[in-house]
């Protein structure tokens, strides 16, 4: 608790330094009635000190690891940016609560604030608890090559970005694997953080030394968005794969090679996905033309071979396929194909191919394993990945979900 209150007094720092660029430390001054900018500023770490508590009693309860605390801090900051100006700081000035779009659009500068503040917060609650760990140079040469391929793709201009990205995701998250799904969500949204610092933050910041997270920021820098959020996910995918390329071909003991990355598990999933993604396809094509077909196909396919084995119950089925499905709009509009209209659809579709993929793994055992087994070993998994950070990750990509056409809408 203590350790969760010094981390928010950190974060409430930093968060108040924007909180002054932005003119709204009088505002939280009106809380004691006055508009003091030092009283207000008072207050404010007051409250970013129990907060910051109330973090660390929740995280230190779930014993979540220290790598995955990042997730957990971005989704506790925009759950007090709900919590606190949309909604406790209007009752307590006496305002009504009011939650619309134009409130919202209002106060972009906050909610990024309050973004900027968990991660904050959450990083050095890690700090204070991680063990030491090394990275060596592979992992870390493998990062590199990992984000420098993906760039090559993307607009020349995020090449030098690249290089931070890619360094980055191998010193933060270049321990055990958790799979080529579940990398490209966590990637995705490690790419979400990016285009915060390198797109909004640093270059109003560098050229003439003030943020800038007004509503018109940032829609200048939404069209730049869905290519770092591709570019993080592409990092944690292909840093995956030449992880599990380099255990392939370097691996000496035959017994760390698990039996489920075998070709007939991987045709299996596939043949689950095609049937999944097909049928999904086929419905779409009443409303959206036979090109739905194929893409439902590729959707299905794609997802059972990255998703396989790491859904364990319907919760994770779903919160996997959302995310997918999130992703995939992301992919079309990024090629001028996807409007906003249409993430409805890709989101529903991915929770029906989730929770239907899951149910249909779920009846399969794997040939080395007895039905005590699996059970045994699917409440593990399930218990592990709950303590991850993967429902965070689904919670950020629900967030992106419904901020980015709130953002992009004119009020």
């Amino acid at each position: 608790m203590i350790r969760g209150a010094v981390s928010g007094l950190v974060g409430g720092l930093v968060f108040g330094a924007v909180m002054a660029q932005i003119g709204f430390l009088p505002t939280v001054a009106a809380i004691v009635r006055t508009d003091s900018v030092a009283l207000g500023f008072a207050v404010h770490m007051l409250f970013a000190a129990i907060i910051g508590a109330i973090f660390g009693l929740l995280v230190e309860r779930q014993h979540t690891a220290a790598r995955e605390l990042l997730f957990w801090g971005l989704v506790y900051g925009a759950l007090w940016w709900f919590l606190g100006p949309l909604t406790l700081l209007p009752i307590l000035l006496g305002r009504p609560v009011i939650w619309d779009l134009t409130s919202g659009q209002s106060l972009t500068p906050s909610f990024f604030g309050h973004l900027a503040y968990g991660a904050v917060t959450a990083a050095v609650y890690a700090w204070g608890q991680a063990e030491p760990r090394r990275i060596g140079l592979a992992t870390l040469v493998r990062g590199l090559a990992a984000g420098l391929l993906v760039a090559a793709v993307l607009p020349r201009d995020l090449l030098l970005v690249s290089l931070g990205v890619g360094a980055g995701y191998a010193l933060l998250f270049g321990g055990r694997s958790q799979g080529t799904g579940p990398e490209l969500i966590r990637g995705m949204v490690y790419g979400f953080a990016w285009w915060i610092v390198v797109a909004l933050t640093l270059p109003p910041l560098l050229a003439g030394g003030r943020l800038d997270w007004s509503i018109e920021a940032v829609r200048a820098t939404l069209p730049i968005l869905p290519a770092y959020l591709l570019l993080g996910a592409g990092t944690g995918a292909v840093f995956t794969w030449l992880g599990d390329l380099r255990r392939v071909l370097f691996e000496d003991d035959v017994r760390r090679l698990r039996p489920d990355m075998s070709g007939i598990s991987r045709l299996r999933a596939a043949g689950y996905g095609a049937v999944l993604g097909l049928a999904g396809g086929v419905i779409a094509a009443f409303f959206t033309g036979p090109a739905a077909v194929a893409e439902g196909l590729v959707v299905g396919v794609t997802y059972a071979l990255a998703f396989r084995g790491r859904s364990f119950d319907p919760a994770s089925g779903i919160g996997w396929g959302v995310s997918y499905g999130f992703l995939w709009w992301i992919l079309e509009h990024l090629q001028g194909m996807a409007t906003s209209s249409q993430l409805v659809a890709h989101l529903l579709f991915g929770a029906i191919l989730g929770i239907a993929y899951q149910r249909l793994e779920e009846r399969t055992s794997p040939w080395w394993l007895t039905r005590d087994q699996v059970a045994v070993e699917r409440a593990a998994a399930l218990r592990e990945q709950i303590l991850s950070s993967a429902p965070a990750l689904w919670t950020l990509v629900l967030l992106l979900a419904a901020v980015i056409p709130t953002l992009a809408q004119p009020a």
